[in-house]
């Protein structure tokens, strides 16, 4: 009994990881690229949250389907956001990125609250309760469905990163800005696109949750944590680290929850990011770079 207990719980750490994966690596090609933490990371994912949610209700378009219309939309916001807001600041002190970001989280949040209220929303489809039971281990549909489609696109992010021009050059730049522009690299350009493809990883992220994850205005927050602690767990700026802690940390929340209590999800998250500032401040891998 013990045995699957501890089996279920690795299983259902591993598929809610695979998400906190997903929205980790975009924070962390943000930060890898710009050396910007992206503090509204998570209230982005919540606007794809939303989006995927009036598409089901107002159009009855499946999540999964929905993800080819909130994924482009959100890297248009991004890029957007980092044209306009973000590239005026980079001269600044880094401090100044930093409140610029908070300030967009809590102007999203509240954007949120005054168009949506503060009610919790959830998408219920056909398979909203579907179970998949293999040897006593019982697998939400929808989670391993999210999880599946999670590892698709980080696997197409990589691929974009190490065999595609801009990929390269997103890499390059990471490593040294003015070196990557006198080899003919648009900077500018660059960043605008990295940016953008953080905020629909973020996207992505929230699309996939909202089958099976409540939807509200600061559902965000508790994501950005999560991703955040992921980005320095693996090593700030790492792609393979990134992806590593989310995988890390969604087991080390299912298992606490198990063991501990369900109430201590973000608390085990916390103790976990003191440990790692403690005891191997550089991360996992240890190297700023995508």
């Amino acid at each position: 009994m013990e045995l699957s207990i501890l089996v279920q719980a690795i299983v259902s750490g591993l598929l809610i990881g695979g998400l906190y994966a997903l929205i980790s690596v975009g924070l962390t090609l943000i930060f890898g690229v710009m050396k910007i933490i992206n503090f509204a990371h998570g209230d982005l994912m919540m606007l794809a949250m939303y989006g995927t949610y009036w598409l089901f209700v107002l159009f009855r378009i499946d999540p999964y389907v929905s993800l080819a219309i909130t994924v482009p939309i959100l890297f248009a916001v991004g890029s957007l956001i980092q044209k306009f807001l973000i590239n005026p600041t980079l001269e600044a002190p880094q401090a100044s990125q930093l409140f610029l970001t908070l300030g967009l989280m809590l102007i999203l949040q509240n954007a949120a609250l005054l168009f949506w209220k503060a009610d919790y929303r959830a998408i219920r489809t056909y398979y909203t309760g579907s179970v998949l039971s293999l040897g006593g281990i019982f697998i939400s549909t929808p989670r391993l469905a999210s999880f599946s489609a999670a590892m698709i696109l980080t696997g197409v992010l990589y691929t974009f990163l190490t065999r595609t021009r801009t990929g390269r050059a997103m890499r390059a730049t990471s490593q040294n800005r003015e070196v990557s522009s006198l080899m003919g690299v648009n900077v500018s350009r660059t960043y605008m696109i990295a940016f953008g493809v953080g905020a629909a990883c973020a996207g992505a992220a929230g699309t996939l949750l909202s089958t099976f994850f409540y939807i509200s205005p600061t559902v965000g927050t508790s994501f950005t944590l999560v991703a955040f602690v992921a980005v320095v767990l693996g090593g700030m700026g790492s792609f393979t680290g990134a992806f590593l802690g989310g995988l890390i940390l969604g087991l080390a929340q299912s298992l606490g929850v198990v063991y501990i209590g369900a109430g201590y999800g973000e608390l085990i998250i916390l103790i976990l990011f003191i440990f790692i500032l403690l005891l191997k401040p550089s991360g996992l891998l240890g190297k700023s770079r995508v």
